[in-house]
């Protein structure tokens, strides 16, 4: 049964946006803007329609702290949307990448957001806590900060899923230190995502205990961000999700 709070999504994850968005991934190294043109636009609906889901309205008018915010490609699509957009970004060569002037960026830890508690309508983070060394201390941070009956989404990449190692991928699969040692060898360079110390591994099954443990939230729904509705079953199991998922979202109300 497909939870309350992502019907309105469920009915836009078709077929033919998965194979959208995989087209658009190929680009992420090569054409930046392309890739997370693509991701923006679908991050302003995947979250827009999770949060008409949770409360029956759209984006106006409402903060949206996006953790792990890069340099800002996600700004524009929510401020047409009508919401007031803060990214947060530790590493200020990753602010200024592209070049974008995002007025209200933050630099900041996704381990202590530097936030009042209960301060923001929604906390999103987006392919981000494969890239924190601890992960669930970061989501504990977003819910600190989201205020009572607002909306925690984070959406992560899993280590064995075919994207888990990022551009030393399928390597990976042989281990995270193997798959870098052969990229530099192969690339002459080390790969922008290093392992252990940029990219970590992190499953489904760590992610889905903390979203049913965590005190200070209601655990609402949990699917593959990038699968088509029909496909959304592989979350609920073990093992295979690892694998399959690719990318989970996990959705959550601040108690």
């Amino acid at each position: 049964m497909t939870p309350p709070v992502t019907r309105r999504f469920g009915r836009r994850a078709t077929l033919k946006r998965s194979f959208g968005l995989l087209s658009d991934f190929r680009h992420e190294q090569s054409a930046p803007e392309l890739f997370y043109g693509a991701l923006a636009r679908d991050s302003v609906e995947l979250i827009g329609d999770l949060y008409g889901g949770l409360t029956e309205s759209d984006l106006s008018g409402i903060t949206v702290l996006d953790v792990g915010g890069g340099p800002g490609y996600f700004a524009e699509v929510f401020q047409k949307a009508g919401a007031r957009y803060v990214p947060v970004e530790p590493d200020p060569s990753e602010m200024h990448a592209a070049g974008l002037a995002v007025g209200g960026a933050v630099r900041g830890s996704g381990l202590a957001l530097p936030f009042r508690t209960s301060s923001v309508d929604i906390c999103f983070s987006s392919n981000v806590a494969e890239h924190v060394s601890e992960p669930w201390a970061m989501a504990e941070e977003m819910v600190r900060v989201t205020k009572s009956g607002g909306l925690i989404v984070l959406s992560y990449t899993l280590w064995w899923g075919p994207f888990g190692g990022h551009e030393t991928g399928p390597w990976h699969a042989f281990g995270g230190e193997y798959a870098a040692r052969r990229y530099l060898r192969k690339n002459g360079h080390e790969p922008k995502n290093r392992y252990g110390k940029t990219l970590f591994e992190v499953s489904a099954t760590e992610g889905l205990r903390w979203a049913r443990c965590t005190r200070d939230a209601e655990f609402l729904a949990a699917f593959p961000r990038y699968h088509p509705r029909w496909a959304w079953w592989i979350v609920r199991i073990p093992g295979i999700r690892e694998f399959l998922v690719s990318n989970l979202v996990l959705v959550l109300k601040k108690r």
